[in-house]
């Protein structure tokens, strides 16, 4: 019978999975306030009429969704699915390909950046939709029926945005915009998303010299794997405004910074002989890292380089930040080449325009 159905059997959920084709709806419910990795509760898939609740704390339910995430047959149609990666990557072992994210081609189609699934419904669908049930608590169980209907809601439209929007993409010429951003953040979630220079995204570190911001590369990265190995957020592993300051002004020894910690209320005492480690041990790549930096002439330069996206973006009816934000835009600057966002059908709507501002700043970007 079509319906909403609430799946709580591995065997059950394969069976309903093997009549599917062509496309699922997907979307999923997951907590994260504790720990790095997100905790999968719920994934709810749309099939044809039907829409799977799909309890995932039931053990043996990510095999028996695994498959489905990984049949190259049948898209996958998800709204900002960014963070649902991530939990379906950690929980499967797996990421949905291929992947058409609605709020991706909102954008692409000129409609709104970041737009919500609640605002997109009402603008292409003129349904309301309630987002009542936003900070539930999906790890409980039973599951209250406005919990159930909530989850339901989130994939009872997507095919209805996919037509729309499909539809208008291709109109427009730029459907291959759209399976390349995805492509590209699927990739990116299956890869771990780990970022090579993470001092670059802090805007203290363009105040520090260039050995503080080296001190800086070896903190981050190792909290980033500590967090990860123990699955705790990471500024319950280092604080960010205490790595850049033991950054800037190193302990001489263990014992200081020992001493150090003990002198602020919750740093991380009982990790002070491990951060010690970091701090003082160079990183075999920190000799290539780019440099954060704040000088009037980068300032100057990327003013000119946001100057140009906006024309760009305006003669393409883009909203703003669609075509290049400012943190790609920075990186594209300070690295000396393009960055992987940038790259592809981006790279090739804005080159013309921005290289002649990167020589004019003797900054020329390398080639790919």
């Amino acid at each position: 019978m079509a319906g909403t159905h609430w799946i709580d059997d591995p065997t059950e959920l394969a069976r309903r999975l093997a009549s599917c084709s062509g496309r699922v709806g997907l979307d999923t419910e997951f907590i994260r306030e504790r720990t790095y990795w997100p905790q999968l509760a719920l994934v709810q898939v749309a099939t044809g009429d039907d829409i799977l609740l799909v309890d995932m704390l039931v053990p043996g339910m990510p095999v028996a969704l695994a498959p489905l995430l990984q049949d190259p047959s049948t898209a996958k149609i998800m709204h900002s699915a960014s963070e649902d990666l991530v939990a379906l990557q950690h929980a499967c072992g797996c990421v949905p390909r291929p992947l058409f994210d609605t709020q991706i081609a909102a954008a692409l189609c000129g409609i709104g950046a970041g737009i919500g699934y609640q605002r997109l419904v009402a603008d292409l669908l003129g349904v309301a939709v309630d987002k009542g049930e936003t900070r539930s608590d999906w790890m409980r169980r039973p599951l209250s029926p406005q919990q159930l209907d909530y989850a339901a809601d989130d994939v009872r439209h997507l095919f209805a945005l996919h037509d729309r929007l499909d539809a208008q993409l291709e109109s427009l010429g730029r459907g291959d915009w759209l399976r390349e951003d995805c492509a590209r953040m699927v990739d990116a979630a299956e890869a771990g998303g780990e970022d090579a220079w993470p001092h670059l995204s802090l805007r203290a570190a363009q105040f520090l010299d260039a050995d503080a911001q080296r001190r800086l590369l070896r903190l981050l990265r190792w909290r980033e794997a500590q967090a990860r190995d123990s699955d705790r957020p990471r500024n319950w592993i280092l604080d960010g405004e205490l790595a850049v300051l033991l950054a800037k002004n190193p302990p001489a020894d263990a014992a200081a910074l020992r001493k150090l910690l003990e002198g602020r209320p919750k740093s991380p005492l009982r990790l002070a002989n491990a951060i010690w480690d970091a701090l003082s041990s160079p990183l075999a790549d920190e000799g290539a890292m780019p440099l954060a930096r704040d000088d009037e002439g980068d300032r100057k330069t990327l003013r000119r380089l946001q100057d140009a996206v906006a024309e760009r973006s305006r003669e393409l009816a883009l909203p703003d930040g669609v075509l290049a934000s400012r943190r790609w835009l920075q990186a594209l600057l300070e690295q000396g080449q393009w960055p992987l966002a940038l790259a592809g059908w981006r790279r090739a709507q804005l080159e013309a325009g921005l290289v002649p501002l990167l020589a004019a700043n003797h900054v020329p970007p390398a080639a790919a």
